[in-house]
């Protein structure tokens, strides 16, 4: 454990994909890291995204060319890195009398599209007429449909998944990462940054730790971050919030993914099969209150459903017929008029004249992390005159993708889980899901399962808080195994886990009650009441 008077190259405030991405890139450069979280890895702005590894094709309409680009490329480098995690994904386009966007704007976006990621290993775009259209997706409106595009992008099913691999590997390459250790202050001393006050998240004891540079990287909360400070600042984050809303299979629904122009406003918003549900969203409107506390409102909602009942008119997609909903508050730079739309999705890493030494991440996007790591990692080598060797992520693969061709061989031959359970193992951990074998394999206890269609392995639920840094019951369900993101919101298997975690951690009675009733809340949060 990190103790008062520790020193590190980097201290990294914040635990979302970018601050763990910034980790991975500068413990693996070989610099002295230290990142703290005040909540668990991965879950503000990260966990409540759309779950795309996409291009940003609707960037092209504000001309941002060079954030197209960037997109292309580290989407193609992130199926190469995670491919358990990311995933081609076919988007169908469909286009309308009336649209905003034509046929012919369209066809020269997708174009432009394919150019912009002449190297990929996706194919290109299809235009297609009105049958043809039909002909692939029968549950579409046809009244008024003109055509459309079909291409592809890629998805991140979960989302949560992917930041806990980039802390792994921070943790591998020899970062010191803390989640619910949240910094107290930040020491400025004649225009330098020198050290952060934080609880320690495993002690609950208070620390300080001297820091060469600080790197806030508090998403939404970047502001915050700062105020620790204690120094003048202008307001940087305007951030918007974006709702989705998840719903079970429905008459009518798309075998792919659609991208749609809304009829209400002409916002772009997505249907996509995610997870053996679809996920619909998101909207895009200013926020200006507690990002942990953000959630999808009734007229969000009500837009969403009568968008995608437009789409599809055999839906019929009603309230009742919502799993969960969820929103998220993405960490935009503050502008004080203009479309949210309009808003570049662009990062921007900010220093801060009269504290040298300390900077900020200000937006980026779920698509563009490592790139976003590799570029402010360069700029502490430089700028803090560091030793450290050149960047290696776009070579070397998440701990989940090492070895993965020869490990999805060997584990679909295991003896101790059903197909479904191995497949399921295998797409959240990847060639990790070896470790949970073997841990399964050592006690009776390890070997059980917990959940009704015997594809949870209690092993599992040691694991994830043996090597994966969970601490409780919302992080076991929502950010390791992924039960929590179930239709029920694993309602079937809160038990089970609940048992085997107490035994793990120690939990008395008291404690175990206390966790459920944590988890309970949580999930009413998601729940339309």
């Amino acid at each position: 454990m990190p103790g008062s008077g520790s020193h590190y190259d980097v201290i990294i405030v914040g635990g979302g994909i970018n601050g763990a991405g910034i980790a991975r890139d500068a413990a693996m450069r070989g610099l002295d890291v230290l990142l703290l979280e005040q909540n668990d890895f991965g879950s503000g702005t990260s966990s409540w995204s759309s779950r795309l590894i996409h291009g940003g094709l609707r960037y092209l309409e504000y001309a941002e060319f060079a954030l197209v680009y960037e997109s292309l490329r580290e989407r193609r480098i992130l199926q190469r890195s995670a491919p358990h995690l990311v995933k081609s994904i076919r988007l169908n386009i469909p286009v309308y009398e009336g649209s905003k966007r034509g046929m012919l704007l369209l066809r020269a976006g997708m174009i432009a599209y394919d150019l912009l990621s002449w190297r990929k290993s996706l194919p290109r775009h299809r235009v297609l007429s009105r049958d043809e259209f039909l002909q692939n997706e029968p549950g579409v409106r046809s009244k008024g449909l003109r055509g459309g595009v079909q291409y592809f992008d890629a998805q991140a099913t979960f989302a949560e998944r992917l930041v806990v691999e980039n802390i792994i590997a921070a943790a591998e390459a020899g970062a010191i990462v803390r989640n619910y250790s949240p910094v107290t202050a930040i020491d400025i001393e004649e225009g330098q940054v020198r050290s952060v006050h934080y609880i320690d998240g495993e002690s609950g004891a208070q620390c300080r730790a001297g820091a060469t540079v600080v790197v806030n990287a508090g998403g939404p909360w970047v502001d915050q971050v700062l105020s620790k400070a204690g120094l003048p600042m202008s307001q940087l984050m305007g951030g918007t919030k974006g709702s989705h809303v998840i719903v079970g299979p429905f008459a009518g629904a798309p075998k792919d993914a659609f991208y749609i122009e809304a009829q209400a406003d002409a916002r772009p918003l997505f249907i996509i099969p995610w997870n053996s549900q679809y996920l619909i969203g998101t909207t895009d409107l200013r926020y200006e209150g507690d990002p942990a506390q953000a959630s999808a409102s009734r007229a969000e909602i009500r837009y969403l459903l009568a968008e995608t009942n437009r789409i599809f008119p055999q839906a019929r997609l009603r309230e009742r017929n919502i799993n969960f909903a969820y929103a998220g508050v993405r960490p935009l730079p503050y502008r004080s008029a203009g479309p949210e739309s309009a808003i570049t999705r662009k990062h921007i890493i900010r220093r801060h004249q009269n504290a040298k030494g300390l900077l900020s991440v200000i937006g980026g996007k779920l698509t563009t992390y490592r790139n976003l790591a590799e570029q402010i990692t360069d700029r502490i080598v430089r700028r803090c005159g560091l030793k450290a060797g050149q960047c290696r992520t776009r070579e070397v693969n998440l701990p989940g993708a090492k070895d993965l061709q020869a490990a999805n061989g060997q584990l679909r031959d295991n003896e101790l889980l059903t197909a479904e359970g191995t497949e399921r193992l295998l797409r959240i951990y990847g060639s990790r899901a070896g470790g949970i074998l073997d841990l399964a394999r050592q006690s009776a206890e390890s070997i059980a399962t917990v959940d009704p269609k015997k594809t949870i392995l209690a092993a599992e639920i040691q694991f994830v808080i043996r090597h994966e840094f969970a601490r409780n019951l919302i992080d076991i369900l929502h950010r390791r195994t992924m039960a929590g993101l179930s239709p029920d919101l694993g309602a079937s298997v809160t038990k089970g886990v609940a048992a085997v975690a107490s035994a793990e951690l120690g939990w008395d009675e008291r404690e175990t009650e206390r966790q459920l009733q944590a988890l309970e809340n949580y999930n009413g949060r998601l729940k339309l009441q």
